[in-house]
Formats: structure tokens, C-alpha cells, sequence
């Protein structure tokens, strides 16, 4: 039985859905031209000037030979080719094709010298249209932004990006399969100064269109940085009003002390290393007390004020049975878990070299996710439920709006292609910890085209607020939503997050107090954001996703694409080689050793106590096995030792073959005589008293 008030809202979104026929049809009428803001040089586009990249199947793009590119960079890294050939050549690219077998997207390429490759890109048909089709379209061109974009065919062309991603340091106190950046392995140190640090960000803040972006400061772990807690001081300085850092939580979790100096500083969100739930689904990491070191790490970054974001890398047969467990965990925790990233894994870093043997059983894609969620958790439909994280766009095109043109930032707009990333949110009541799907009473696609109307009228704030209010509430549907979720409540989120009225729900600018964290905390419900972000890798790698990377890497060269940087061609490898601070033995010299934690060794805390709801039916006891049921190596390390042993046992058949041909052709010796290696034959037992007399010249 609903509440009286929700038959009240159904008439409500009646009266809202004639309004808006009317609305719709005045606002057609002289619709205003696009204002170019102070955070750009060019106006806000309308939805019809919008491009997109080639869409739908087969189609064709540019992609790259994952034998090709590795040789070349090998070249580049010993200084037999110019690094700077990569801005005028298309080293080790090829042509792809993606296209539909079997009842799965696949991308199938061929190169003249190293032969076919090809890898899945989704399980499920339909899903990967859908994502297609409700993409709205690429963000502004960059432009004024030459001193920091020129990577030839690498080159970001679309948007500013979301997040800017700092990687302080290349050191790390974990050694973990997988890690896209071969953390602690490549011999030498790459460590950001402090006047590095400095000028990457006045560098971020130069260029043209202007986002209101996120810093994250990554590595390696970027806490190991001396620097870390003044370069978050700083981003807040130059105006980021989200500052996150990457972190697998250990210093989080050793030190409360140190999670308060991070929120002074500006600290806004950890993303937080998070596999599964229970140590057993961290075991792969190779750390003893993982788990607790992550509640550990998230009791002290709350109560210190700092938002969490669990980040969990999902590789198949390692960890994909956690995804319903890390969900329920964030479900009973919603005053403390407002965001869930998912990124299926990336076989680069230590990982290019992967087998096709393992790249096949490990392949995880964003249509695996969608249906993980629905299969472990129940919730969501993967085509009404779903939506490109660039979906979010058209909402930020018309917060830029209302905010209007004498803005300093633009909204955080995510206008990544729509194969990049997915998002799903659910309202969760954070009493009665109930929790539906947004887009279950919420019509998102048709929501999203009639905002896009509001955007082309351009009529300045306060109609453009009335023309997203009547769209909100003709769209939404009371019966479907949770038992005590309100209209008003739903027009609220949307007003907190695009900040278009001018209301204060706490400041997340460089001026915020605890007052303000509280604040923002005060919210009966918490929309929970599920998000999925897919990272290419050499088999999987298209040209046109690192064109509109919203997620570019600051560095010494310019801003790179994140998988531009990671994988691509492997500028990573190059940039770092060329700006490395010191080899592994001058810097263990002057600075010692830090600390890693590996080999099953526990990290020791001062407390391992939490706050944390944790059910015990979620609470993994052993790790996942669907890999070693299948003889198939689950890290690279591993698959290194296997190759290792069977080298050793075929050379041992190649000495074994040589012995007995040696013995018939040259030592004249019969085929049927019986070889008996050396190490095997047993010495001659000693006479007694010679006996004693070796065993105590042994012990001298």
C-alpha cells in the first residue's frame, strides 16, 4: 500500500507533463545563441553541434599490434629511436574492426608481421548499443592548449577531462598483480619535486576549456610522497574543489593522526584500493591483513571528514564473484559509501605480456559488470539501468547554463566515449537502508532529451531551472520509488549536485569546515553511484576513446590520455625513463628503503577496530578458484615461474636426448643400457671408523 502523498505526486507529475507541452512549445520559439564562458574560448554547444565518433557495427578504427608496440618502445628505452618520432609517426598501429560473432562484440585486427588478434568488448549485444545510442555526443574542442597537447595520433582533441591524475611518485609499499604501472620494477626511481608539482598544476589550470576537475594524486602509493600533504594543499589553493588520492589506505589505516592532516589539507575523497570483502578476497595481493587494513583506513578517513570511494580492479576468476558482496557492503553502509568504481582489468604494466590463455579466462568487460550486478545483487536492468558515464554530459551542459557565463569553472562535464565507462545509481535510505534503482522511477533517456531542449533554448537561469523541474517531475514515477522517498527530495539531489540555485547544502570549495562536511553528510538519502570504468589495453586499443580521455595524466611532457600513458604506445615508460630522479641504488643510498608489504606480510596498526556493518554471510572465507580448477595462472608472476619450469624441464629433455645419443654413437654403449644421472648414485658406504672421523672434519 503507497503513502497518500505518493497518489498526490502521480497527479502532480500529470499536471507537471501538460505544463511542460506548453513550456516545450514557447521554448522552441527564437531560442537564444550559446554564450561563450570565462572558462572558455569557445560558446557551449548545442545538442545538434555536438559530434561523435564513428558508432554502431561493423565499423572500422585505429588500433595497435600488442607485439609491435612493446618492440618499439623497447627501442625507444635504449635509446635507439627518438622518442619524438612517436608526434610525427603512427608507430605500430593498425587497423580494427568491430564487429558482432556469436552473440558478442568483438575486436578483430591483423598485423602484416605479428598475425590476427582479437578480444571481446561485450557479452551482450544489446547493452553495447544501447550505450551507443543515448551517448550525447563529444564535449568542446580543446583549444589554447597546444603547450600541453601534442602527442601525435595520442593527442586528447575533445573536452578538458574530469580528473586530472598527478602521479607523485612510481615507489609503492605493495607489490600487487595486477598494477598498470609495474610499481617498484622498472629499476629506477620517478619522484615529483616539489616545483614539479607546482607547475603541472598551474599548467592544468592554463589551458582551455576550463572543468570544474577533480586532482587525483596517484603513483605508486602518492602517500609515500614527502609532498603529499602540500600538494593537496596546493590543488585546493589553485581552486580544485575535489582533491582525491589513489591510495591502497595503509598509511590511512596506521595513523588517524595522518587522515586528519590529509582533510585539513583539502582532502576530499579516498579511492580506495578494494578487491572484495574479507581477507581471503584480498589474498591476491599478497598482503596478511588487507581487508582490515582497508575498514581500518575507512573509519579513520571518515571520521577525519574524508569521503570514500572503494575502487575495485574485477579480473575474472580472481575476484568476480565479489561484485554483489562489495555492493551489499556499501548498501549497509550508506552514511559512509556514497560511490562504488569498478574497473575491469587492463593487461598492461605487468600484465602485457598476458597469455592468450589467461587474457581469455581473465577478460572482464563492462557488460560483465552490468550483469553481475543483476545476477549477485538483483538490482538492475543492464539496458533500462545502465548509462555511459558521458550520459551525465547533457546535465552538466545545463548547469553550465544557470551558472552562466561569468563563471570562472565549467561543471565537471564526463565526455568520455560512450566504450569508456558505465554508471548505474541507486537512491538508498540511509534509516531503512532500502534501496531502488534511480532509472527504475526515473525515465532517464526521455529526461535527458527534454533537458537537451532546455540547453538549446538557452533562456538564462531561472527558466532553464523551471524547464529542468517540470522535465524532473513529468519523468518521475512515485509508485516506484522508495517508500519514503518525496519529489521535493529528488528535485534536491539534483540542486545539490549542479549547485544551480544558489542554496548551501555545506561548501566543497577551499573555504569548507567540518560544518560543511557535516552538512553535506546530513542527507536522509544517499545516491549511491555504481560505476564502471574500463581502461584499454594493446587488444583492445581504439584511438578514438583516447581522443576524448576525460582522465588525462599531468606530466613533465604535457597531459596524456590515460590509456595513452599506460598502455598505448607506453609513454609512461618513456616520460618516466626520461625525468627519472635517481637508479634504485643511488636512491636506496641516500634515502634507505621504505617499507613494502608483501609475501603475506601483515601490516601492523594501532587498532584494527571499525564502525563498519559487516555481515558475516558476505565475509569471503577462501579466495576464488574457477582458475586453478582450470590450470590456468592467475598473475604474471605466475605465469613467469610456469614458463621458467618449463623451460628447466625442457632443457632437462634436451640434456636427457643428447646423453643418450652421445652414449650410442660415440661411446659404442647398447640402446637398452639404463642412464643413470650422477646426483642419483649413492655413495659408497664407509668403514666405521672413517665414518666418525668425516662427520666431525664436517662439523669443523
Amino acid at each position: 500500500m503507497h503513502k497518500p502523498i505518493k497518489y498526490a505526486e502521480k497527479a502532480f507529475t500529470y499536471a507537471a507533463n501538460a505544463a511542460w507541452v506548453v513550456f516545450d512549445k514557447l521554448n522552441a520559439i527564437n531560442r537564444n545563441p550559446s554564450f561563450t564562458p570565462k572558462w572558455s574560448d569557445k560558446p557551449l554547444l548545442k545538442s545538434w553541434e555536438k559530434t561523435k565518433p564513428t558508432l554502431g557495427w561493423p565499423r572500422e578504427t585505429d588500433s595497435l599490434c600488442p607485439k609491435c608496440v612493446p618492440e618499439a618502445r623497447r627501442e625507444i628505452l635504449d635509446g635507439k629511436k627518438d622518442w619524438k618520432d612517436l608526434l610525427h609517426t603512427k608507430v605500430g598501429e593498425i587497423k580494427a574492426q568491430i564487429v558482432e560473432r556469436d552473440g558478442k562484440i568483438l575486436m578483430v585486427k591483423e598485423c602484416p608481421v605479428h598475425g590476427k588478434f582479437e578480444d571481446v568488448m561485450s557479452i551482450d549485444p544489446a547493452f553495447f548499443k544501447h550505450l551507443e545510442e543515448v551517448f550525447p555526443g563529444r564535449d568542446i574542442r580543446a583549444h589554447n592548449d597546444s603547450k600541453l597537447h601534442n602527442h601525435g595520433t595520442s593527442t586528447i582533441t575533445h573536452g578538458r577531462g574530469s580528473v586530472l591524475t598527478v602521479d607523485l611518485t612510481n615507489r609503492c609499499n605493495m607489490m600487487c598483480d595486477p598494477c598498470f604501472m609495474d610499481a617498484n620494477q622498472v629499476g629506477f626511481v620517478h619522484e615529483l619535486s616539489w616545483d614539479d608539482i607546482k607547475q603541472l598544476l598551474d599548467n592544468a589550470v592554463s589551458i582551455k576549456p576550463r572543468r570544474q576537475m577533480s586532482v587525483q594524486f596517484s603513483g605508486g602509493e602518492p602517500t609515500l610522497s614527502p609532498y603529499f600533504l602540500d600538494a593537496v594543499r596546493y590543488a585546493r589553493k589553485v581552486g580544485y574543489t575535489s582533491v582525491q588520492a589513489a591510495t591502497n589506505g595503509i598509511e590511512f589505516a596506521k595513523s588517524p593522526e595522518f587522515a586528519r592532516q590529509a582533510a585539513e589539507a583539502g582532502l576530499r575523497y579516498l579511492y580506495l584500493q578494494f578487491d572484495g570483502i574479507g581477507n581471503a578476497a584480498n589474498s591476491h595481493r599478497a598482503v596478511g591483513n588487507l581487508f582490515d587494513v582497508k575498514l581500518r583506513a575507512i573509519e579513520n578517513a571518515w571520521s577525519a571528514g574524508i569521503d570514500i570511494v572503494p575502487v575495485t580492479t574485477i579480473v575474472n576468476g580472481v575476484n568476480n564473484e565479489q561484485v554483489g558482496r562489495i555492493i551489499q557492503f556499501a548498501l549497509d553502509n550508506p552514511k559512509k559509501i556514497p560511490f562504488l568504481s569498478f574497473q575491469p582489468v587492463s593487461f598492461t604494466g605487468r600484465d602485457e605480456e598476458v597469455t592468450d590463455e589467461r587474457r581469455k579466462a581473465q577478460r572482464y568487460t563492462l557488460s560483465h559488470l552490468a550483469h553481475d550486478v543483476k545476477n549477485q545483487m538483483g538490482i538492475g536492468e543492464p539496458v533500462r539501468d545502465w548509462f555511459p558515464i558521458s550520459f551525465m554530459s547533457t546535465f552538466s551542459d545545463w548547469s553550465d547554463l544557470t551558472h552562466g557565463p561569468e563563471a570562472t569553472w565549467g561543471q565537471l562535464s564526463c565526455g568520455c566515449h560512450p566504450n569508456c565507462g558505465i554508471g548505474m545509481g541507486v537512491m538508498v535510505d540511509k534509516e531503512t537502508k532500502e534501496a531502488v534503482a534511480v532509472t527504475a522511477f526515473l525515465n532517464a533517456d526521455q529526461l535527458a532529451k527534454d533537458v537537451a531542449k532546455v540547453n538549446d533554448a538557452a533562456r538564462g537561469k531561472w527558466l532553464s531551472i523551471l524547464g529542468m523541474a517540470l522535465a524532473v517531475t513529468r519523468n518521475y514515477d512515485p509508485f516506484m520509488s522508495p517508500k519514503h522517498f518525496k519529489m521535493m527530495d529528488l528535485l534536491k539531489k539534483f540542486d545539490k549536485t549542479f549547485g544551480a540555485t544558489g542554496k548551501s547544502y555545506g561548501k566543497v570549495d577551499g573555504t569548507r569546515t567540518r560544518a560543511d562536511i557535516d552538512k553535506r553528510r546530513n542527507d536522509r538519502w544517499n545516491f549511491l553511484f555504481i560505476a564502471g570504468m574500463w581502461f584499454q589495453d594493446l587488444f583492445n586499443y581504439d584511438f578514438r576513446r583516447t581522443e576524448q580521455c576525460i582522465i588525462p595524466y599531468a606530466t613533465q611532457e604535457g597531459e596524456i590520455s590515460f590509456c595513452a600513458y599506460n598502455t598505448g604506445i607506453g609513454w609512461r615508460n618513456i616520460i618516466e625513463k626520461m625525468h627519472m630522479t635517481a637508479t634504485l641504488t643511488k636512491w636506496y643510498n641516500e634515502h634507505g628503503r621504505h617499507e613494502i608489504f608483501a609475501g603475506g606480510k601483515a601490516v601492523k596498526m594501532a587498532s584494527a577496530s571499525h564502525s563498519m556493518l559487516l555481515r558475516e554471510e558476505i565475509v569471503t572465507k577462501e579466495r576464488q578458484k574457477d582458475l586453478d580448477n582450470l590450470g590456468i595462472a592467475k598473475t604474471a608472476r605466475e605465469e613467469k615461474i610456469r614458463a621458467r619450469d618449463a623451460k628447466m624441464a625442457e632443457n632437462d629433455a634436451e640434456n636427457a636426448k643428447m646423453m643418450r645419443l652421445y652414449r650410442k654413437h660415440v661411446l659404442k654403449e647398447p640402446e637398452n643400457v639404463e642412464f643413470v644421472p650422477i646426483n642419483t648414485i649413492a655413495p659408497a658406504k664407509p668403514a666405521a671408523k672413517s665414518e666418525e672421523k668425516e662427520v666431525g672434519s664436517f662439523g669443523d
